[in-house]
């Protein structure tokens, strides 16, 4: 679906929700949850210039891959800098539309997007001691099964940092993957990722995105 074709808005809560997909094409799908900085793209701290993106080798062919197994792609992003004032909506708004034409561009599209600005040391009225929608909380995971039918109990999480993991975990998801890219190259985040694993939620830590290609469950599950 063309990224210019879809339903977005802040809400009264002041975070983002943005559903491309129809429903009937994620509606008890397990999802591939996606932390977008340091994940997708090159963490830049802030990113909020659209010429400031730079993709990270192999992210557009997972997504890719995503769509080609019809496993949905949701990117669930902290966006600390809205709250801080460092930018606002508009800026995010003219990242994304750049980041989802040059992902459609590539021949591959992302199904839905959910962002919280919301921080213990932001701005009013994004100042919140622990917003439900901030990872490490559920909030964006729980948004999307509610407004897109996604089935957590067998969706998978990405990112660079362990709290990208332990919103996942707290959803009730399958299991996350710790990304070696952006802050993920600390050895106290890729620590911190595989302490969360458990016999209810596998966890294990790849170099990059590019690694979910032949490393991820959801996908083994459904070319198998």
């Amino acid at each position: 679906m063309s990224p210019d074709n879809y339903e977005s808005y802040v809400t009264e809560e002041n975070v983002w929700c943005q559903i491309i997909a129809a429903k009937s094409s994620t509606a008890d799908h397990p999802a591939l949850f996606l932390d977008r900085d340091g994940a997708i793209v090159e963490e830049v701290n802030y990113l909020h210039r659209p010429e400031d993106i730079a993709f990270i080798p192999g992210a557009t062919d997972v997504i890719r891959m995503a769509n080609q197994l019809e496993i949905p792609v949701v990117i669930v992003t902290n966006q600390a800098g809205i709250g801080r004032h460092y930018y606002n909506w508009s800026h995010f708004i003219d990242v994304q539309k750049k980041l989802l034409a040059d992902i459609y561009d590539a021949g591959a599209h992302i199904d839905g997007v959910f962002a919280c600005p919301h921080h213990i040391d932001a701005r009013a009225p994004f100042n919140h001691k622990d917003h439900p929608w901030q990872k490490p909380n559920p909030g964006m995971l729980i948004a999307a099964q509610n407004q897109m039918g996604i089935d957590l109990s067998g969706s998978w999480i990405a990112g660079d940092r362990a709290r990208d993991l332990r919103s996942g975990l707290n959803a009730n998801c399958a299991g996350g993957i710790h990304l070696q890219t952006g802050h993920g190259i600390r050895e106290m985040e890729r620590e911190s990722s595989l302490a969360l694993a458990s016999s209810e939620f596998q966890v294990m830590s790849v170099d990059s995105i590019a690694d979910l290609l032949t490393e991820l469950p959801l996908f083994k599950q459904r070319i198998n």
